[in-house]
């Protein structure tokens, strides 16, 4: 059983789409019990087992269907079924069974590791998102700043921006030293556009920065797709209140289509 968790806990954290079975009741003949659980991804493929055969292959198809809207589904299948117009099974039980999809960790991207990043960072982690800090300055994406770090990347924005494979469901902010810096890094972000990308930033500079990205090549519906100024506009004015900001503008995107 702790081997499943830790399935649960590695789909979360890569944000590989799954949903979770569990056995809730059964009724006479039945091949598990009560507690059995069976993790599904979304091409069909399986680990654990909550009985096999037609009823499996039943609840996998429900799973996949529940991973792709994001519903939860409580379900009963009959195993005393001659009729063949449920399993076809003739075990002689019943199972009830609770499918949940399992919803990846949000994952955050920080680009900068300065005086807004740091409380960004922690109010972010403390919302439930993991996050990596990206800097070019190796004394401001240490440990100590930033211990709950997932990752601490050191070098050229730029080029780490053009490295990483951003998923459909990680965030970016962008939050570094420079004008240059953040246009450099957003430019590259947007080649490969994650769930959500800000910047920070004034509106006057929002101009500039979508006239540049415009002058570069950046499709214009991707453009609109930048937040920035950053955040949920609350007048902030300190690195704190900019994080606080920040913070309540990802768990708005996150929980959007909940």
């Amino acid at each position: 059983m702790d081997e499943i968790y830790q399935r649960i806990v590695q789909a979360q954290e890569k944000g590989q789409p799954a949903a979770l079975v569990t056995v809730i009741s059964t009724r006479g003949s039945t091949p598990r019990d009560v507690g059995t659980k069976m993790i599904v991804y979304s091409d069909g493929t399986i680990y654990g087992s909550i009985g096999g055969s037609a009823v499996e292959a039943l609840v996998i198809e429900q799973s996949k269907k529940c991973i792709q809207d994001g519903s939860y589904l409580r379900v009963t299948h009959s195993l005393d079924d001659a009729e063949k117009e449920d399993t076809g099974m003739i075990c002689g039980g019943v199972m009830e069974f609770f499918i949940e999809p399992l919803k990846p960790v949000p994952h955050l991207y920080i680009f900068g590791g300065g005086h807004v990043a740091l409380p960004l960072a922690r109010l972010a982690y403390q919302a439930g998102f993991s996050y990596t800090i990206i800097e070019d300055r190796e004394q401001f994406a240490t440990r100590e700043r930033f211990p709950q770090a997932k990752d601490l990347i050191i070098g050229p924005l730029q080029d780490i921006a053009k490295q990483i494979e951003f998923k459909s469901t990680d965030f970016v902010a962008i939050v570094t030293r420079s004008h240059d810096q953040d246009y450099l890094a957003l430019r590259e972000v947007l080649r490969n556009p994650p769930r959500y990308v800000g910047a920070i930033g004034s509106k006057a500079k929002r101009k500039q920065i979508f006239a540049r990205l415009s002058e570069d090549g950046v499709a214009q519906d991707i453009i609109d797709q930048v937040h920035t100024p950053i955040g949920i506009d609350i007048k902030a004015e300190t690195p704190e209140e900019i994080a606080v900001s920040i913070v309540a503008e990802l768990i708005h995107i996150k929980n959007k289509n909940k």
